[in-house]
């Protein structure tokens, strides 16, 4: 881990609070420094699969970019819908690229790599009703795909760990087929409290902290009564989580988002829900999609993927 986040130094990016969304969004990121360290050690990457597709689908009024990883095989496979960090703001299916393939392999499932529109030129709710209309798109499209919808899961990283848990309680709120399994990886539960144990505990973290929470709370909420909201901070939305399908949840130590995972975790629980909650220690934010060089990350890819097999009864 620390190889990472000095390969990260070195690369020389700016700190995200002092930057423009535009500005931020061109800096080096773990991936880079990742991509960087596994040169250094006459690593290939990035990991094969069967075969990756770059697409899009219709979303209302516009159309959003999906990367579709399919593992080797004849299928038909079950699915996952994966939905990328970077806090709204930053962050793309480039940077998220080493997760849906480790899982792709993992788990013998294909993979739909989704975006979304980003703050802030487009702020909540637009990310959430993208992943939740790739999500619908997903459960539509299952004769072109070679994967059967009646096996489908959901797994997303950072923002996208609680957007994950937000395409959950919007399916069960419009009646829809839930997913079998969830998979939320240091998700974003709560967007009202930046005071946590451990948002004042890695307050300086890198690669995020405190202050760039508040810079992507900045850009990303229309009004602060937004922080409220259970789409943005799923921790709270109590009795509503009820029925929701059972919960991996990943946290790394170093992180202000580790409590968040608590909380979560915690009202879950209180909800009925099964919850498998892990915290790897001695790793920081963005460890999960660094199973190249970071050996918890195949650690917690482990879990994942057992999690998933088991809930798609292979």
């Amino acid at each position: 881990m620390k190889a990472v986040l000095d390969q990260l130094g070195a690369l020389g990016g700016k700190p995200i609070p002092t930057l423009s969304p535009e500005e931020a969004r061109k800096q080096p990121s773990p991936a880079d420094a990742v991509a960087a360290l596994m040169k250094r050690q006459d690593k290939k990457g990035p990991e094969a699969v069967g075969d990756v597709d770059n697409t899009t689908v219709a979303v209302g009024d516009h159309s959003v970019a999906v990367r579709i990883y399919t593992p080797k095989g004849d299928g038909p496979f079950p699915v996952i819908l994966y939905i990328h960090g970077g806090g709204w703001v930053i962050a793309d299916l480039d940077t998220y690229d080493a997760t849906p393939r480790a899982l792709c392999n993992a788990v013998g499932a294909v993979v739909v790599s989704t975006h979304y529109r980003q703050a802030p030129e487009y702020k909540f709710p637009a990310a959430h009703e993208d992943a939740f209309g790739v999500y619908q798109w997903v459960l539509q499209n299952e004769g072109k795909r070679n994967y059967d919808s009646k096996h489908t899961a959901i797994v997303g990283e950072s923002a996208g760990g609680g957007m994950a848990a937000a395409v959950c309680l919007m399916a069960k709120g419009k009646g829809m087929q839930l997913p079998l399994h969830q998979v939320l990886v240091y998700p974003i539960a709560d967007m009202t409290d930046m005071n946590s144990a451990s948002y004042l505990e890695n307050a300086e973290a890198t690669p995020l902290n405190k202050a760039t929470m508040a810079w992507f709370s900045k850009h990303t909420l229309a009004n602060p009564d937004d922080a409220k909201n259970p789409l943005l901070s799923p921790a709270l939305a109590g009795d509503a989580l009820k029925g929701l399908p059972p919960a991996t949840i990943i946290n790394a130590q170093i992180d202000p988002l580790r409590t968040d995972g608590d909380k979560l975790a915690k009202a879950l629980t209180d909800a009925g829900v099964k919850v498998n909650h892990k915290i790897y220690d001695g790793v920081t934010h963005e460890f999960f999609g660094m199973v190249a060089v970071v050996n918890k990350a195949k650690e917690a890819l482990g879990v994942a993927a057992a999690d998933l097999k088991a809930a798609f009864g292979n």
